[in-house]
């Protein structure tokens, strides 16, 4: 057994690691992450350009999820000149290929507002390389965030924020992951982003990042949701974990559920930072392990965790 360090991993060339996303690499024989790299290194300005005209970063796993290798970053997103911004990753694999939902601001910009914000659409048969297919028509222009699972009766279900509605999450439906019929509002309980929905324990779970935590929510159908409190709210004792836990993603498998989210160590407040300096900036992805207790989800992130602690052959199809 090799134990899970903590921070799990950070980003060697921005030190911007956010929201992350798993995912087995059936050609590679590996467990691969990608991420929002965001730059945390770069010059001090005055606005949030620094969150803005990040890639997507890929670090690998050939151990079970111990030790992280910095890959790179995806290929082929660009489908127009220029520097352009990227955020939070969704991934998914029909068996024949991998799909990716990418959130997609055009430039740079230095503000929060003002602009467009798109989910894109791309495929590839070896997670470097990656081919446009659409630009999603949700519903409105500013979404970001998707979640894509698979539901039992067959299509698939993603969620994800819209900003134009109170930061609420929506849904849309899909036969096969091109065509995309918006459903409406899933979850209103609060202003959130980052939704992830996992089965765990014979029921379906939602976690969504409300910037102090992540707030639980159940559902046995999919449709209709509940709140059930909050998890990664309160800070743990490793290195670079004593802070909320941000846009997560959890993995299940025969060796349990494993939530892999974000923190910023280095801030003295939470909450969004317009400039600030690179301490307030840097990021680092952290894991913990899930657990169904009673009628929620509980998450001690000071458990010391040793790997493997996602399945060194890959998820079972």
């Amino acid at each position: 057994m090799t134990a899970v360090p903590q921070p799990l991993f950070r980003d060697p060339v921005h030190d911007g690691a956010t929201d992350p996303t798993v995912i087995w690499n059936r050609h590679a024989g590996e467990w691969w992450m990608f991420y929002t790299s965001r730059r945390a290194d770069a010059p001090p300005m005055n606005d949030v350009s620094w969150v803005h005209g990040t890639d997507v970063g890929i670090a690998s796993s050939s151990d079970g999820g111990a030790t992280w290798l910095y890959r790179g970053i995806a290929e082929g997103l660009a489908i127009e000149p220029g520097r352009h911004t990227y955020w939070a990753p969704e991934i998914v694999d029909d068996g024949t290929e991998y799909h990716m939902f990418v959130s997609v601001i055009r430039g740079v910009p230095t503000r929060w507002e003002g602009h467009a914000r798109v989910i894109r659409h791309y495929t590839s048969h070896d997670l470097f390389s990656w081919t446009y297919r659409s630009t999603l028509p949700l519903s409105s222009e500013t979404v970001i965030d998707a979640c894509v699972l698979r539901l039992p009766s067959g299509g698939y279900r993603m969620w994800y924020k819209d900003e134009a509605d109170h930061a609420h999450t929506y849904a849309a439906d899909s036969e096969d992951l091109a065509r995309w019929s918006v459903r409406g509002p899933a979850v209103e309980c609060s202003a959130h982003e980052g939704p992830n929905v996992f089965e765990l324990g014979g029921s379906y779970w939602m976690l969504v990042d409300e910037w102090h935590g992540q707030r639980v929510l159940h559902s046995r159908d999919l449709e209709t949701w509940e709140p059930r409190g909050l998890v990664l709210d309160r800070p743990g004792q490793g290195t670079d974990d004593a802070s909320y836990g941000f846009h997560a993603d959890v993995v299940t498998s025969e060796l349990g559920a494993f939530v892999f989210y974000f923190t910023h160590p280095g801030r003295s407040a939470e909450g969004a930072v317009a400039d600030g300096g690179y301490a307030d900036r840097r990021s680092s992805i952290q894991v913990a392990r899930l657990r169904v207790n009673g009628d929620t989800l509980v998450c001690d992130r000071d458990e010391a965790l040793e790997a493997p602690v996602l399945p060194l052959e890959g998820p079972v199809r």
